[in-house]
């Protein structure tokens, strides 16, 4: 009897398992509704610049663009009711452009096993050849704020002049058309926008120099509130994102201040060169002492900034223009603006290539950085810096204020990438880091995000959506996503 029982216990037991997998089966099996909540994602149009364009890797092509952020939330959108989403898709692979045949935008980067490499290619895409829209991604590569709603930003002949976008002279709807017109036509029903980073970045890849200067903040303030104005009249919700802090990105912070390797023998002949300006320096700021123009203790301090010292081995730092530093040409036009750089300086990507080089062939002491200082474009000050910050937080403070009186979902790009830059974040398994190349946040060109960067940005706007309108829109998979794109993509 005692074994029967047990069978029937074993019965029972077998059985309530049974009927917990059923259950369980069916919970798994059934079917997850999609649903925007109160959005409407039937007609979705993004406007911006080359962050929503699927710029990467220093240029725009079919691969970056069908990997753009917008393009990723209009895959999601489409499982809640979204529409169709086109994007103003490039020749080629390659990109790059011509304009009446001769190249005006060079190709994109490819990883060549030591570092970033310009494709060998011919751009294919021409940008008198318009495409045919309407477009929903309306992200136009080096728009600011205030070009979005100027008309004639793609009229052809303005691009010479600066005044017209060779990327919107392609898709736009017409050469008097604007991308906010281009936009609006469509009756948008949803919309992200994500403009202002070129509002300070021009200034900021230009090493501060003056040739593109930060946006005046009563435009920005006219121009950004304008557009949220106009993108919502129509009852249209949306997603707004602010600014990134530029200088935390790796085409700021890949160089060093002193990547410079000497001899015993260079480091003598360049000290030797330097003697002169060290002296003369000195004698400077005595008479301006004796004049009762500076004080003392000033001048020693900046005596002590502007004295150029160099020692055999690793580690040197490159010396810079600086202007400011006290003019003292007036004193002695040999005493010009310049110093050594420190750890507070910033270098943009491009010095790499440059410092070393001669800056005259035929003369081997002309080195530029060491013999020859570098000028104002290839390096951000913390003067220059202190001006970035300034307008990125005032920027931001406007773009903070039309989202939330607008109700628009809202993505901080600014604390998400300078997280990425300087900790990383995690994306499902992988790390996300800031350094150029294999840090899988940012591209091979330092400023732009990879394709994994762009679905993790992708991400945090539907996270934002979700909350802000009740919808529940499911996340990407970044292993969906790669970091680089090869030489040989087709």
């Amino acid at each position: 009897m005692n074994t029967q029982y047990k069978w029937l216990i074993l019965l029972l037991v077998f059985g309530c398992i049974s009927c917990e997998s059923d259950d369980d089966v069916s919970a798994a099996d059934e079917e997850i509704v999609i649903t925007s909540g109160n959005a409407d994602f039937s007609k979705y149009v993004s406007l911006g610049n080359s962050l929503t364009a699927g710029f990467t890797d220093g240029a725009l092509f079919i691969a970056g663009q069908e990997n753009s952020m917008p393009n990723i939330l209009a895959q999601q959108f489409a499982l809640a009711g979204g529409g169709e989403f086109k994007q103003p898709l490039m020749n080629d692979n390659i990109g790059g452009a011509l304009l009446g045949g001769t190249q005006i935008l060079n190709p994109r980067f490819f990883f060549d096993g030591a570092g970033p490499s310009v494709l060998d290619a011919v751009p294919t895409t021409e940008i008198t050849n318009a495409v045919t829209g309407p477009f929903n991604n309306l992200g136009v590569p080096g728009a600011k704020s205030f070009h979005l709603p100027a008309e004639g930003y793609g009229n052809v002949a303005g691009v010479a002049g600066g005044l017209a976008n060779p990327y919107f002279v392609r898709m736009a709807s017409s050469p008097t058309a604007s991308v906010l017109g281009d936009a609006m036509v469509q009756s948008p029903t949803f919309f992200s926008l994500w403009i202002g980073n070129n509002d300070v970045l021009g200034y900021a890849l230009s090493g501060g120099d003056g040739t593109d200067p930060i946006t005046d903040q009563t435009i920005f303030s006219q121009s950004y509130n304008a557009l949220v104005t106009t993108l919502t009249s129509g009852g249209a919700k949306g997603v707004g994102f602010n600014i990134p802090d530029v200088t935390s990105i790796p085409h700021f912070t890949t160089v060093p201040h002193n990547p410079v390797p000497l001899d015993e023998a260079t480091t003598a002949a360049v000290n030797g060169a330097y003697a002169a300006y060290n002296g003369g320096i000195v004698q400077a700021f005595a008479f301006l002492v004796s004049q009762n123009v500076i004080s003392q203790e000033d001048a020693d301090e900046e005596i002590a900034r502007r004295t150029i010292s160099f020692t055999a081995g690793e580690g040197n730092a490159v010396v810079i223009l600086d202007e400011n530093l006290t003019d003292l040409t007036g004193i002695n036009s040999d005493l010009v603006n310049m110093r050594q750089a420190t750890v507070g300086d910033l270098l943009v990507l491009p010095a790499s290539s440059f410092i070393g080089t001669l800056a005259d062939p035929q003369n081997p002491l002309s080195v530029n950085g060491v013999a020859v200082p570098l000028a104002d474009k290839w390096v951000l000050t913390p003067e220059e810096q202190e001006e970035i910050a300034v307008a990125t937080t005032a920027f931001n403070s406007i773009i903070d204020t039309a989202v939330q009186q607008a109700g628009l979902a809202f993505v901080d790009a600014n604390t998400i990438l300078k997280e990425a830059s300087e900790n990383g974040v995690m994306f499902d398994e992988f790390l996300l880091q800031g350094n150029l190349v294999f840090g899988g946040a940012f591209s091979l060109d330092g400023v732009h995000p990879t394709a994994r960067g762009y679905a993790f940005l992708a991400n945090k706007a539907l996270e934002s959506i979700n909350a802000t309108y009740g919808s529940n829109l499911p996340m990407v998979k970044a292993v969906d996503y790669s970091t680089f794109y090869s030489a040989t993509l087709q």
